[in-house]
């Protein structure tokens, strides 16, 4: 399915004003910006702002909320021949690859000056983890109701996930290493055959 060119323009507008929003919350902090002076950078009106975007706060949180129905997307699509962790790892890894550098470093900028905002950061939704868990299930022909390795398996890696995100966030290094290399590492932790169809 190929995007619209409306789609493209909404998508470019909710970029700018991503954009705009993270390099003043790092300027001046994330309790100083209001919504109106987001819009005004970003060239639009505050309520062309609302239109995109509800709240400030979603601004730093959509990217990973919206991660887990993504992430269970790219799972239904993964090869049948990967084995239940090795699908779910891809998944999550390709999801986070998704991401470009340069506005995952501006990103994570922006969410250091908003440190109540990190406790809220999470990859998934209970929807998510349910909806993957089900198809974790049909890859290890178990029954979710009786078999708790289904939903064990979504859990550890949704944690995994969710722990490497805020280890990347919170990186003090010159040099910080790539999202999706903190997420890698971290999924490595869950592989294990004991996830293999019976």
């Amino acid at each position: 399915m190929t995007e619209s060119l409306r789609d493209r323009q909404r998508a470019q507008v909710r970029a700018d004003i991503r954009r705009a929003a993270f390099r003043l919350f790092v300027e001046h902090g994330y309790d100083a910006v209001t919504t109106e002076e987001i819009a005004a950078a970003a060239g639009v009106s505050p309520r062309t702002f609302f239109r995109h975007v509800p709240t400030k706060e979603e601004l730093l949180l959509a990217p990973v909320r919206h991660g887990g129905t993504a992430i269970v997307g790219l799972l239904q699509d993964r090869p049948a021949a990967e084995s239940p962790d090795e699908a779910l790892i891809n998944a999550i890894v390709t999801r986070t690859r998704s991401f470009g550098e340069a506005d995952t470093e501006d990103w994570r900028a922006a969410l250091l000056v908003a440190p109540d905002l990190l406790g809220k950061l999470t990859v998934h939704l209970p929807a998510d983890k349910e909806r993957a868990t089900k198809l974790i299930a049909a890859r290890m022909g178990a029954n979710p109701g009786t078999d708790i390795r289904p939903g064990l398996l979504v859990h550890l890696a949704f944690a995994a996930a969710d722990f490497a995100f805020q280890q990347w966030v919170r990186q003090s290094t010159k040099r910080p290493k790539a999202l999706d290399r903190y997420v890698t590492e971290a999924l490595d932790a869950v592989k294990s055959p004991h996830w293999r169809r019976r």
